[in-house]
């Protein structure tokens, strides 16, 4: 259980994105992923790879979509997670944690599922705005921000597609999340030599294809 004040607690998740990694794809995932306490989608996978992993580990799955994932329709099961926490544009209690999520992508050609203009996303922001910043001036910082796409000038790329959100760049100025985890730019391009960023008091973390992080949540 979760335990705040002074004390630092730790919560260890296995956190996934844009590409399915075949050695967690075969049921000895249960033993690899072993302590493994959430799992946390940063888009654009199968939702039953997503689903494969909920059902191994039996524990929750937390998820937003990527600009290759379908618009979520609550009554179409094609379009989401079966028994996970869809966090698009949401401010979530999961764990004893804060957890919100934005996920979606620049827009990058007209009509595309998912993707929005920098002024969108601004906009998308308002959904979470009035949680973060009531629980940011009682004093309770966001935990976990899950996004697809990186925030502007943060393990982002040259090419329209891979532009971050200066959105997320202006959240983590303004509201300080402890973590902010996405995916959508691959680690091995010379636009992020590092997938570990202290921005201020944030942590960004790039977890392409899939990354195993102990958070430490004070």
């Amino acid at each position: 259980m979760p335990v705040y004040g002074k004390m630092v607690v730790k919560m260890k998740i296995l956190a996934v994105s844009d590409q399915v990694e075949k050695s967690l794809s075969v049921p000895s995932v249960r033993d690899r992923m072993s302590g493994v306490e959430l799992i946390i989608g940063c888009g654009d996978l199968p939702y039953d790879y997503l689903e494969f992993l909920l059902t191994m580990l039996n524990v929750p799955l937390v998820y937003v979509p990527g600009n290759h994932d379908p618009v979520y329709n609550v009554r179409d099961p094609s379009t989401r997670a079966e028994g996970g926490t869809f966090l698009d544009g949401k401010l979530e209690r999961v764990r004893g944690f804060w957890m919100a999520g934005l996920g979606g992508s620049i827009r990058y050609r007209p009509g595309g599922v998912n993707q929005y203009s920098q002024a969108e996303m601004y906009a998308r922001m308002g959904y979470i705005l009035p949680g973060v910043a009531w629980n940011y001036l009682r004093g309770q910082r966001l935990d976990i921000l899950v996004t697809h796409s990186p925030p502007l000038g943060i393990h982002d790329d040259d090419d329209l597609a891979h532009t971050g959100f200066s959105a997320l760049r202006d959240f983590i100025h303004w509201f300080k999340p402890r973590y902010v985890l996405h995916g959508h730019t691959m680690f091995y391009k010379q636009n992020l030599v590092d997938p570990v960023t202290q921005v201020g008091e944030t942590k960004v973390i790039n977890v392409y294809p899939y990354r195993v992080i102990e958070l430490d949540l004070k």
